[in-house]
């Protein structure tokens, strides 16, 4: 079943939001926050952005409220290296992409629209582009974050399993 999906992110920066940080109120299980966590590290968490642009956006952020790269520390550096491969492997085995984006949004106008530091990661697949995304704004997205947490929560286990 497709699903359209409207990302319009207009609404979601002027909208009513939680007091705090959301990845810290996800961090801390807060009532008030979707969470799509599906796997945690010594120093992350990986979870799937609730405004994806194709299945299996993740978003890795540190449990730390920090705003900028250079201030993690070595460990959560490192921790951070890793955990971003096993993300790859993981999207490798689930969502079979022929491509990827990453990155860090550092500030509001280099995109980050939350405050915490948080690193993407998009699978890319081959003709993405569609007549809904021409035509109305939107896109289609074919999976449901809720599946895609089942998916990846239930990938991150066997991975670190075998």
């Amino acid at each position: 079943m497709d699903y359209f999906f409207n990302f319009d992110k207009l609404v979601y920066l002027t909208g009513k939001k939680p007091e705090g940080c959301i990845l810290c109120l996800v961090r801390d299980g807060a009532p008030e926050v979707e969470s799509l966590v599906v796997h945690r590290s010594a120093h992350w968490f990986v979870s799937l952005n609730l405004y994806p642009y194709n299945p299996g956006h993740l978003m890795l952020f540190p449990f730390r409220h920090v705003q900028d790269l250079r201030q993690l520390s070595d460990e959560e550096r490192s921790d951070g290296d890793s955990l971003t491969r096993l993300c790859l492997d993981v999207l490798d085995d689930t969502h079979h992409p022929v491509a990827y984006n990453l990155g860090y949004n550092m500030g509001l106008v280099a995109g980050a629209s939350i405050d915490h530091l948080h690193q993407h990661i998009i699978p890319r697949y081959p003709r993405e582009i569609g007549i809904a995304e021409l035509m109305a704004g939107k896109r289609v997205l074919v999976q449901d974050p809720r599946d895609t947490q089942a998916i990846l929560a239930e990938a991150f286990k066997k991975k670190l399993q075998g």
